[in-house]
Parts: C-alpha cells; sequence; structure tokens
C-alpha cells in the first residue's frame, strides 16, 4: 500500500496520512510534496481587489456622475441607438462598486451616481420599446435612490418609472405611482422637482382622457416653476418655461385639443439641435394635425418624426407615428 504513495501512483490527500508520512520519512511536508496539496485562497486576492477597487474617495464619485451626465447629453443630441449599451456598462460598473464597497461616508454617492445612471439607462430602454427592460433598470434606479436617502432622486425614478406603465396602456396605475412619488415625501422636495412632479401627472391624466384634471394640474405646475431651470441638486431635470409649454402642449394633443398645435409649434421653434426633442415634437405636431383634420401637415411632421426616430433608435416614437403613416 504504501507503494502506491512512494512512487506516486496514489495522491496523498488526507491531512493525517501526509503528517504519518513526515514522520516516517522525517521530512518536512514542503519536502514531499504536500504544499501545493492545501486548497489555495483564491477568492480571497479576487476580493481584496474588489474592496480595493471599490474604495473610492469623492473625487471618484464626481467623475463617476460627470461620466453619466456625458451620457445624458448624447442622448439628447444622438439619441439612443447606439448609446443604451454604454449607458448599460456603466451601470454595471457602478453595481459592482457598489457592491463591493464598504460601510462609510462614500458609500450613499455612490448609491446615488448608480440611480442617475439606472434611470437615464431604463429611459434608454423604453425609447427603444424594451418596457421589461427598462421596468428592471429603473428598479435599480429607486434601489440606488433608497441606499442612498435622497428624496429628491427616489421621486424623480419612481415617478419616471410610471412612463413605462403608460407605454403598456396601465394609465390609473401611471397617475397612483407619480402621485405616490410627489406625495411620499413631499416637504424634502425641491420646488423645481416638483414642477415636474405635477407636469407628469397631468400627462397621465391627459393619457386617461380626463382633460379638465391634466389643465388643472398643469397650471399648478406653471405657478410652482421657479425662476431657475437649473437646480444644482438634480442635474438630471432641467425645467424652463418653455419646456412646461411643450409638455402642455403633448399633453392636449393626446387629448385632442386644437390648442396643442399653437403650443407644440412654439416649442419647436425653440428645441435647439435635441434629436430627442424634436422627434418628440414632431411626432406629437402629428398627432395635433390629425385630430383636427389636417393631414397635410400631420403626414408631413409625422414622416419627419419617423425619419428622425429611425435616425435615433427611437421604437417608442415609431409605434406612436404607426397608425397616421399608414393612413
Amino acid at each position: 500500500m504504501w507503494a502506491y504513495w512512494e512512487n506516486g501512483g496514489r495522491r496523498v490527500s488526507d491531512p493525517l496520512y501526509q503528517e504519518i508520512f513526515c514522520e516516517i520519512y522525517n521530512q518536512t511536508p514542503d519536502r514531499l510534496g504536500f504544499v501545493g496539496d492545501e486548497t489555495p485562497p483564491l477568492r480571497l486576492p479576487e476580493l481584496g481587489d474588489r474592496l480595493r477597487v471599490s474604495s473610492v474617495d469623492s473625487s471618484t464619485v464626481e467623475l463617476l456622475e460627470a461620466q453619466t451626465h456625458l451620457y445624458r447629453q448624447l442622448d439628447r443630441q444622438l439619441g439612443t441607438a447606439r448609446l443604451l449599451p454604454q449607458t448599460e456598462g456603466h451601470v454595471a460598473q457602478l453595481e459592482d462598486i457598489l457592491r463591493y464597497s464598504l460601510p462609510g461616508p462614500r458609500r450613499p454617492g455612490v448609491a446615488m451616481a448608480l440611480a442617475e445612471a439606472a434611470a437615464l439607462a431604463g429611459w434608454q430602454a423604453l425609447d427603444l420599446g424594451d418596457v421589461d427592460r427598462a421596468w428592471r433598470l429603473h428598479e435599480i434606479a429607486k434601489a440606488g435612490a433608497r441606499e442612498g436617502e435622497n428624496p429628491a432622486v427616489l421621486a424623480h425614478v419612481t415617478a419616471q418609472q410610471a412612463n413605462v406603465l403608460l407605454d403598456v396602456g396601465r394609465e390609473e396605475e401611471a397617475l397612483e405611482l407619480i402621485q405616490y412619488a410627489h406625495k411620499h415625501d413631499e416637504s424634502r422636495l425641491p420646488a423645481l422637482l416638483r414642477t415636474w412632479l405635477l407636469a407628469a401627472e397631468s400627462e397621465a391624466r391627459a393619457a386617461m382622457g380626463d382633460e379638465l384634471g391634466a389643465r388643472q394640474v398643469m397650471d399648478r405646475a406653471a405657478d410652482l416653476l421657479p425662476d431657475d431651470a437649473i437646480d444644482p441638486e438634480l442635474p438630471f431635470l432641467w425645467l424652463a418655461p418653455a419646456h412646461l409649454v411643450r409638455w402642455r402642449g403633448s399633453n392636449l394633443a393626446r387629448l385632442g385639443m386644437p390648442e396643442a398645435v399653437e403650443d407644440l409649434s412654439r416649442a419647436l421653434g425653440a428645441a435647439g439641435e435635441s434629436i430627442r426633442a424634436e422627434t418628440g415634437l414632431r411626432a406629437d405636431l402629428a398627432i395635433a394635425f390629425a385630430a383636427q383634420g389636417d393631414m397635410t401637415q400631420a403626414r408631413v411632421h409625422a414622416n419627419r418624426a419617423a425619419e428622425l426616430a429611425s435616425k435615433g433608435g427611437s421604437a417608442r416614437q415609431r409605434a406612436r407615428l404607426a397608425n397616421l403613416l399608414r393612413s
């Protein structure tokens, strides 16, 4: 039996037998080749590396947030088509950093960066027509906002998730979600965000066919809108009077109201170079003109919107225009 072990025919893996062999041959374990049989701590170096990488400072968090802002700007200018994989990769990186980030003053910052990035990726997924993906990404965003303990970001990503419900025809549930996001911690929400939440509620009411409610809530939003369209605490939000005019026009177009054309035409003149903004405005104008029976203008705007939607990858806008383009 010993011969099998001595000539290598049988491996000595049991620690007890290793100890016996050391005594018999009066040798150390490494001289008998037993050291290599020990189970190596393969996971420890990897965990250590991950913990070191995840030990971010404030400047690193700022860089991660700046990367999200860059994707946000590119999304406005170029559309979603080629950006979502990059944004999702950014989200995955932030998830990994957060997963191995130890408790401390920097962890909430990483969580907030994750929330903003995942919300952007969720919006892009929705624009591509992938509602399941959009929902999952918004859930990641909400989890990040909760861990970051930021009620403003949590309210924003929660209400933005309601757009997924609107796109699948769950208007009443979308309204409930927006109202919950607004009322849950209203006293801690900045005025700019509360204005945005009211406008989002108006959109949900318009989708339900509630003309009076949609108008009243949008009027409240206009009254609440602060003078400054930018809040440094809300880098994901930019809301000026022109944006509210556009939003009101979009809501009125849903309701088939004639004044939608005027609001949307004004907004189109101020749209700038944002492919996303122009695509949405053209689609809204096409719907507004069609509601008034002007199919010539409706087709003009529908064709331009479809062209921009194809360029930017917006399956969402193409779906809105499908019936008009077939007529």
